[in-house]
């Protein structure tokens, strides 16, 4: 076989049946091997919404997600898209070709320089002979170490014959189960034993290693309330003692109880400013931090422990110690903190701000939470609107839910979500964006459509770069200049092949939702009109 239906086979032994990419010479013949091998070829708009459609893939599939775009050009759009999967410790592999070893090619570009600006890691195939182990190798290193990387199969080896030499490898879902360090293992155990009000908090790495269960009976023992990092968002949604969401986008009662608390345990979180209100809900209390990985660069809280180690791992080993010492809860876990929990809602914590044509996101996300399937994916874009969807759209475990932030880049979100759809295609995905985010990632469409993907995208349209708006208010600048007018997103979905409906009131929100039906048959768009003058962060 040639070099590309090396490439093609080695992924499909890997397991790979799903490529999102966009055809060049770099890759063309590539892509036609691996279909004819019984793969899937998604094939986007744009490079960039290929990458972030193998990202989204990635992050709800739990899987090694692949793209493929071509040299140059090809390779120049996907920077953005690229780095937002780095920052997010996505398992990604972007496959391209550099060209051919002419100096005067059109698309010559540095390919290294990419993969060292975006944080990835690059890969060369230097022998023709060596393609199958290489490709192999890179999709196995990235199931292990999360960091994505550029893989360049040169076009000057596509012409060359090859044996077959790739190793078949299980490419299922992704996992990084070792125990504890015992020596850090004892030091967070004398930490967590003379806890009075402790707190054990979940993050993403949690719920991937398979932790709630444990976690829970570990609170219980120590009669610890427990509450969840963004992206370990409803791991514990529905246990009497679940504080929601900790740090910046916490309730009242949530954040009240960790300011109380003496003693944070942190499993598989990050830790960020966010997450822990820029260190003030870790003040003054001892930190306990469980980790695979003890370097995350977002992590900026002081930890007392570090326990390098799987969170289920870890936490089954304290349960198991715990228990052989007669360890007893103290009394944080109150009957007056779980009649709180009971009775919170979420309406009460803030004035909605509808008008009579504009609906406040906050109001109008929480009734999408009661009418849309229970049985969802959920994806955000990023803008000011997104602290509606993360405070009161639920999803049935934290894998279900992913955002677009860690590069700060509107515009991914729908792209992410088409990738998350093909991953769960079981599942109801829906994307929630801005209109400025969503007009840039609306082209995308197409490829649902064409692909036979349906999702719902809402679309908060507030007519403005709403953070900007809010800035130059705040700064007593004329904020003018952020407003926007943007054509009527429904006719622009319509013209992709999709559906969609505006609606400025709550009655319009609930007929749109009972016109989308419980499985759309093409992607639908449900514009909500807002005002950006309402502060919604507030």
């Amino acid at each position: 076989m040639k070099v590309p239906a090396a490439v093609a086979k080695a992924l499909r032994d890997f397991g790979t049946d799903t490529v999102f990419g966009l055809m060049g010479d770099a890759n063309m013949r590539f892509l036609v091997d691996f279909v004819g091998a019984g793969g899937r070829f998604v094939s986007a708009v744009d490079e960039g919404g290929a990458v972030s459609m193998a990202d989204g893939y990635s992050r709800v599939g739990n899987r090694v997600g692949v793209a493929s775009v071509t040299h140059g050009p090809g390779v120049a759009n996907v920077v953005t898209a690229l780095t937002e999967a780095v920052r997010a410790r996505s398992a990604l592999v972007v496959v391209t070709g550099d060209t051919a070893s002419r100096p005067n090619h059109l698309q010559r570009f540095d390919l290294r320089g990419v993969a060292d600006l975006t944080g990835a890691e690059y890969r060369r195939v230097l022998r023709a002979e060596d393609v199958s182990r290489d490709v192999a190798e890179v999709l196995h290193r990235v199931s292990v170490t999360r960091r994505p990387v550029l893989l360049d199969v040169p076009v000057d080896l596509h012409g060359e014959e090859v044996e077959d030499t790739s190793p078949r490898r299980n490419g299922g879902p992704l996992r990084q189960a070792f125990g504890p360090d015992e020596d850090a293992l004892d030091r967070a155990l004398g930490v967590v034993a003379s806890a009075r009000r402790p707190v054990v908090l979940a993050g993403r790495g949690a719920a991937l290693s398979g932790a709630r269960e444990d976690l829970l009976e570990l609170a219980e023992l120590i009669g610890a309330p427990v509450a969840t990092t963004l992206l370990g968002k409803d791991l514990f949604r529905g246990e009497p003692f679940d504080l929601g969401v900790a740090g910046t986008l916490g309730s009242r009662v949530s954040t009240e109880t960790i300011l109380a608390a003496d003693c944070v345990i942190a499993f598989g979180a990050g830790l960020n400013d966010y997450t822990t209100a820029e260190g003030s809900l870790l003040a003054d209390k001892a930190v306990v931090r469980v980790d695979v990985d003890p370097h995350r660069w977002e992590c900026t809280a002081q930890v007392d422990v570090l326990v390098v180690g799987d969170a289920r791992t870890t936490a089954r080993a304290m349960v198991e110690q715990l228990r052989a010492v007669g360890h007893r809860p103290g009394g944080f876990r109150s009957e007056r903190l779980a009649a709180e929990l009971a009775a919170y809602d979420p309406r009460e914590e803030f004035v909605d701000r509808s008008g009579a044509d504009t609906l406040d996101p906050r109001t109008a996300l929480i009734r999408l939470d009661e009418l849309l399937p229970a049985d969802r994916v959920v994806v955000t874009d990023t803008g000011r609107f997104v602290y509606a969807p993360w405070r009161y759209l639920h999803v049935p475990e934290p894998t279900a839910f992913t955002h677009t932030l860690n590069f700060a880049s509107i515009g991914l979100g729908i792209a992410t979500a088409i990738g998350a759809a093909a991953a769960a295609p079981d599942r109801l995905t829906v994307a929630v964006v801005g209109d400025g985010g969503g007009m840039m990632g609306m082209v995308e469409l197409v490829t649902a459509v064409r692909s036979g993907l349906p999702l719902v995208v809402v679309v908060c349209n507030d007519g403005a770069y709403g953070m900007e708006y809010r800035a130059l208010e705040r700064a007593g600048a004329d904020p003018t200049p952020s407003l926007l007018s943007w054509p009527d997103f429904p006719a622009v979905a319509r013209a992709y092949g999709a559906d969609g409906v505006t609606v400025r009131t709550m009655a319009e929100l609930e007929a749109a939702v009972v016109r989308l039906g419980a499985a759309p048959q093409v992607p639908f768009v449900i514009e909500i009109r807002t005002d950006p003058t309402v502060d919604i962060v507030d």
